[in-house]
């Protein structure tokens, strides 16, 4: 039996007040039903083809998926993996503030173009994009769910939000290797005592061995199979639960 053929991808506009945004969008082949969406936010490097394939894999599990350039103000496109540099100036460049209006504007897309609504929707992060997804989760109400791959400076430093924690609306999970210094453990902890004050469902998995970037196949030196494997399935597990298949 020949296998499904992979979802493909195309590229939108979406309006957001700081001018327009490309956003890569892959329709499912095999909808959850009723529909849902997940926004899958970048690493450092842009929308590239590794995130694209992210993408694809997210719409391949029933889901409308979308990777907005959240560098727009700055040029969008990418950056190669070798060119920490440029990457860590575009990160820098970007506040909180303008991450909630871009993954708002997506998520007003969604619902005026799609019919879904906010609560049928999710965040997923990875990198700069796991601190965005949490980001988002403290701004958006009513945000179905959050996933955030190894996600630093959520807990210290000039784009922290452990502050606005209490105002998340659904669960969150995270992901992170024990080998990662961008999230020591003290900042894990730090994180978990805010969402338990807060009253807020907040999953946290850590991988023996793994570092930071271990969900990155396009980068060898940084993949940790095992606990990419694991982290996916515990993704796609999440989504289930939260915004999909496993949702009444």
């Amino acid at each position: 039996m020949n296998a499904a053929p992979e979802p493909a991808g195309d590229w939108l506009q979406v309006s957001t007040s700081d001018g327009p945004m490309r956003v890569y969008r892959v329709r499912p082949a095999d909808p959850v039903s009723p529909p849902a969406a997940v926004l899958v936010l970048q690493e450092a490097f842009g929308v590239n083809e590794h995130v694209q394939d992210v993408t694809r894999r997210v719409a391949a599990e029933g889901y409308l998926a979308l990777a907005p350039e959240l560098f727009h103000r700055t040029g969008g496109g990418t950056v190669d993996y070798a060119d920490r540099d440029t990457a860590m100036g575009l990160i820098d460049a970007i506040s909180p503030d303008q991450i909630d209006t871009d993954v708002v504007a997506v998520l007003e897309h969604v619902l005026d173009a799609e019919n879904i609504p906010v609560q049928r929707c999710a965040v997923v992060g990875f990198c700069f994009g796991g601190r965005a997804a949490i980001t988002a989760a403290t701004s958006t109400l009513g945000l179905g769910a959050t996933v955030a791959f190894y996600g630093p400076g959520v807990v210290a430093g000039p784009h922290a939000v452990l502050d606005r924690v209490e105002n998340i609306s659904g669960p969150v999970l995270v992901l992170v290797g024990d080998q990662d210094p961008t999230i020591p453990a003290e900042h894990r902890d730090a994180l978990r005592a805010a969402a338990d004050e807060a009253g807020v469902d907040l999953r946290i998995r850590v991988f023996p061995g793994a570092g930071h970037a271990f969900h990155c196949d396009a980068r060898p030196a940084m993949y940790h199979e095992e606990a990419a494997r694991e982290a996916w399935q515990l993704t796609t597990s999440f989504l289930a639960e939260t915004i999909g298949k496993g949702r009444p």
